[in-house]
């Protein structure tokens, strides 16, 4: 038998893919907040940012995670 422990497989697959889904939540809060800074906060006057919004959601994104970025990215914007 390789490896006794069926935990421990089940460990190693889940911290695999927690750590490529960290990767792209990152990525996808990193262009929100790019989005937001240039176009400005509302969703129905920036395209950009309404795109992202949506692969944000696709990606299963939780909204708390990617809202403050988002709405700190908005305040530190020159536009805003």
């Amino acid at each position: 038998m390789s490896g006794h422990s069926k935990w421990a497989t089940i460990k190693h697959q889940k911290g695999a893919k927690d750590k490529a889904r960290g990767k792209l939540f990152a990525k996808l809060i990193r262009q929100l907040e790019v989005a937001a800074r240039e176009g400005g906060g509302d969703v129905d006057a920036n395209p950009t940012l309404r795109t992202m919004f949506q692969k944000a959601r696709d990606a299963s994104v939780p909204m708390d995670t990617w809202s403050t970025p988002t709405t700190s990215a908005i305040s530190l914007s020159p536009s805003a």
